[in-house]
C-alpha cells in the first residue's frame, strides 16, 4: 500500500476527458461497465457488482482488478448453474460450423464449413458500432458494409491506446520507480498502441 496509493493518480474527470472506460475509469471513482450500461448477450440475466475505487491511482486499479476477478468467478458460477439441457445451438447449417468428424467424413458438412470459414455469405450494407466490456475497457468494432462479403471499413475502439495518451500526465512529477508501477497497473497492451 505504501508504493500503491498516490502513484500514478488520475482524476474522474480527466478519466472521462480522455474516454477512459474498463477498470481504470472506474478506479477513477466513475461506475461504467458497458455490461451493464448497454447489455449485450445475456448479463442482464447476471447479478454481479461494478467494483469501483476514488483516487484513481495504482492501489485503486489494483483493488478494482482483483474484485472485478471476484465479480467474474460469480458470474461463471450463475451461467453454470443456468446452462440448460439440450442442444445448445439452433440447428441451421449456414451459420453453425459442423463437428470436426463431420467435415473429414462428409461433403455437405465440408462445404458448409468452407462456406461460413471463408465468408460466403453478403453481408447487409449499412454501418453499425457495437461494443463489449473487455478486460482493460470498452472494445469496440464499427463496420460499414457496402453489402458485400468484406467490409467497406472497420475501425477497432481500443482501451490501452486511449489510456497510453493519459501516461505521461499520470506519471508527471513522480519517480522513475512510480512510472513503471502506473504502466503496470493501466495494463496497457503493446498491440493497441497501433494507430
Amino acid at each position: 500500500m505504501d508504493r500503491t496509493i498516490n502513484c500514478g493518480p488520475i482524476s474522474a474527470e480527466r478519466a472521462l476527458a480522455y474516454s477512459f472506460t474498463g477498470p481504470n475509469l472506474r478506479a477513477a471513482g466513475v461506475d461504467y461497465d458497458v455490461r451493464v450500461a448497454q447489455p449485450y448477450s445475456s448479463y442482464d440475466d447476471f447479478e454481479f457488482s461494478i467494483p469501483v475505487g476514488s483516487q484513481g491511482d495504482t492501489y485503486d486499479r489494483f483493488t478494482v482488478r482483483q474484485e472485478e476477478m471476484r465479480q467474474s468467478l460469480s458470474i461463471i458460477k450463475q451461467a453454470i448453474a443456468k446452462l440448460p439441457s439440450g442442444a445448445m445451438h439452433a440447428d441451421l447449417p449456414d451459420f453453425y460450423l459442423p463437428p470436426k468428424e463431420a467435415v473429414y467424413n462428409d461433403m455437405e458438412a465440408l462445404i458448409y464449413h468452407f462456406k461460413i470459414v471463408m465468408g460466403e455469405t453478403d453481408v447487409p450494407k449499412g454501418e453499425v458500432y457495437h461494443a463489449v466490456e473487455g478486460g482493460n475497457g470498452e472494445l469496440g468494432f464499427y463496420l460499414i458494409s457496402d453489402g458485400g462479403r468484406t467490409p467497406f471499413r472497420l475501425h477497432f475502439r481500443r482501451p490501452c491506446f486511449i489510456y497510453y495518451q493519459a501516461y505521461p500526465e499520470m506519471i508527471k512529477g513522480g519517480m522513475l520507480s512510480d512510472a513503471i508501477l502506473t504502466m503496470s497497473s493501466m495494463n496497457v497492451i503493446a498491440g493497441e498502441l497501433d494507430a
